[in-house]
């Protein structure tokens, strides 16, 4: 049964760590979740013909929480931040959030991979990606797909296809086949959550549904996480305290699209493109590599 948002209990946790993954976990109502994806779609419309300096999809791709209200607000939700910290303990920081829409009847998917391959921060424990959804996500709108104790594993052989319909930004993915069977659909109601683990191998297939699937992918760190590859990297101090201070620390942002947070947008992409882009063999334009 989906349980409810307070604090992970021993058993959740245990069982997060023996499977690189948790779910339901319920963090909004469906009102609630309703009215978010409402006023996430009302942004789509006032914004996507507006003179900003990069496509409405980059800013709600990558690092939402440095432009979008919204995004930020739901990243520091303390019902969502309660069950985060099950998994990171009391000092919480935020480093992206990232809308995956993928529109009804399209063939769009995410290749199987594992995140912390391009992150920059080795195979580091201290990271959660919290996944929430914003409508259905089941199995025919193309959830997400979990491969069971997978983090286990180092940092596997990943190759680049470029594909079209590879929501990824260099279209990703394992370089090992992953079996049918060996896949756990992740299905959430809308303000249902998903915990994974940066190294568990997934992915998600075409959303063959008649709606939208909206979900909120944000990705928390603990202070002792460490950037290994840019010159430097940037969180959000969600909770708790920062005694490392490996982050350049930065502000949610009070309005949308403010002339200060696009230029804090792009100086934190202009410095984690080195680490995001890494060994790519071609263009990423989504984190500004050429």
């Amino acid at each position: 049964m989906p349980q409810s948002s307070t604090t992970l209990t021993d058993a959740q946790t245990e069982q997060y760590w023996k499977d690189g993954f948790l779910f339901p976990l319920t963090v909004f109502s469906q009102d609630e979740a309703a009215d978010i994806r409402l006023e996430l779609e009302q942004l789509e419309q006032d914004w996507l013909t507006a003179d900003l300096p990069l496509p409405l999809n980059t800013y709600k791709r990558v690092n939402a929480h440095l432009v979008i209200p919204l995004a930020a607000k739901i990243a520091l939700d303390p019902r969502v931040l309660d069950l985060v910290e099950g998994v990171l303990g009391p000092d919480i920081m935020i480093w992206s959030a990232e809308f995956f829409i993928k529109e009804a009847h399209t063939k769009h998917t995410v290749g199987m991979h594992q995140d912390l391959t391009y992150w920059g921060m080795g195979e580091t424990p201290d990271q959660v990606t919290a996944w929430i959804a914003l409508s259905p996500a089941t199995e025919k709108s193309g959830c997400m797909d979990f491969v069971r104790a997978s983090h286990k594993n180092p940092i596997l052989p990943h190759k680049d296809t470029y594909s079209e319909t590879n929501l990824l930004s260099r279209g990703q993915e394992i370089a090992v086949e992953v079996a049918d069977e060996d896949k756990t659909h992740i299905e959430l109601a809308p303000g249902q959550m998903s915990l994974h683990h940066g190294l568990t191998i997934h992915g998600s297939g075409p959303n063959r549904s008649d709606d939208r699937r909206i979900g909120l992918a944000i990705r928390y760190l603990n202070p002792n996480a460490r950037q290994l590859v840019a010159d430097r990297d940037y969180a959000l101090m969600a909770r708790g305290q920062d005694g490392h201070s490996n982050f350049v620390h930065v502000e949610p942002p009070s309005q949308l699209f403010s002339d200060q947070a696009l230029a804090l947008y792009e100086q934190v992409r202009r410095d984690q493109s080195k680490a995001l882009a890494e060994g790519a063999q071609g263009a990423v334009p989504l984190y500004g590599s050429t």
